[in-house]
């Protein structure tokens, strides 16, 4: 049986492949793959190995799962495409005789009205319908989202959001990452769904101290109306795809859809999750 890793040419993917052999998994049991297998020599050199698996590829997938192996579903990054890339994959190892996929989704994927949320939805009403055995990992807000704020801050002195009042449970990749790879070593969890998130759920006041303690001076939020916020993007020149996008997803933080604290990542990990000032200090 093999523990495959999907995307690990994305610091996700790597970080899971690292966390795998830090909690004992053998080198020669682990596969790295990527759409481009160049891009990962770096993980051959910690002893795995590497494959290419293109979510757009069925052929690539059957090529590296064989039956009874446990696979990491890394959510694509190319937004409308990918239920299309998930399903091709888990039809193509469901094929292969998969023995479990671990899929990283969003929070409360089927229920909520995050924007990120329909394409999560999709995809693990898929999974659970194929049939194949399953670990679905909500995966809440990344701290490392908000490591571009740091500059920003540093020349202008504030962070500026439409969120309100609304908090962030947020986590660092790491932990996330350390949660997959749990996930992928324990066959227990199979049949589990898994709301992860961070221990604390943090402001933007917070978050704007935070970085102030980072960069050594004061940083101020301003809180804007959406109308305003949408107007300060275009200014920028952003499209208005994009606008829509930024300020949806303020709502969503103002609506407390990324702000609950369930403790299942703590527990799935075994420590606490990283604190804000942790994970900003080292995505910097």
């Amino acid at each position: 049986m093999s523990y495959i890793v999907t995307a690990t040419s994305g610091h996700l993917g790597r970080l899971i492949i690292e966390s795998l052999l830090a909690r004992g998994a053998a080198p020669a049991d682990i596969i790295a793959t990527a759409r481009n297998e160049g891009k990962l020599a770096a993980l051959a050199a910690l002893g795995v190995r590497t494959a290419v698996l293109d979510y757009a590829r069925p052929e690539t997938v059957t090529a590296v799962v064989g039956p009874g192996d446990v696979l990491a579903l890394v959510s694509g990054s190319e937004l409308g495409r990918r239920f299309l890339q998930h399903s091709t994959v888990i039809t193509a190892a469901r094929k292969a005789g998969v023995g479990r996929i671990v899929y990283t989704s969003a929070p409360q994927a089927t229920t909520s009205d995050l924007l990120l949320a329909p394409e999560h939805k999709a995809t693990e009403e898929f999974l659970v319908a194929s049939g194949v055995p399953f670990t679905i990992l909500r995966n809440g807000w990344y701290t490392e989202n908000y490591a571009g704020e740091i500059e920003k801050a540093r020349q202008s002195g504030e962070i500026v959001a439409s969120v309100g009042s609304g908090r962030v449970a947020s986590a660092s990749r790491a932990d996330y990452a350390d949660a997959a790879a749990v996930a992928l070593l324990d066959g227990s969890l199979a049949g589990r769904t898994l709301e992860l998130s961070g221990d604390h759920a943090w402001d933007f006041a917070e978050l704007a101290a935070t970085i102030g303690t980072l960069i050594g001076t004061d940083v101020a939020f301003r809180n804007l109306a959406p109308a305003e916020h949408a107007e300060l993007l275009a200014g920028f020149g952003l499209d208005e795809g994009t606008v829509g996008f930024v300020v949806g997803l303020d709502a969503n933080i103002r609506d407390g859809l990324l702000g609950e604290t369930s403790g299942d990542l703590a527990r799935l990990i075994g420590r606490p999750t990283t604190p804000l000032a942790a994970g900003l200090a080292a995505a910097a």
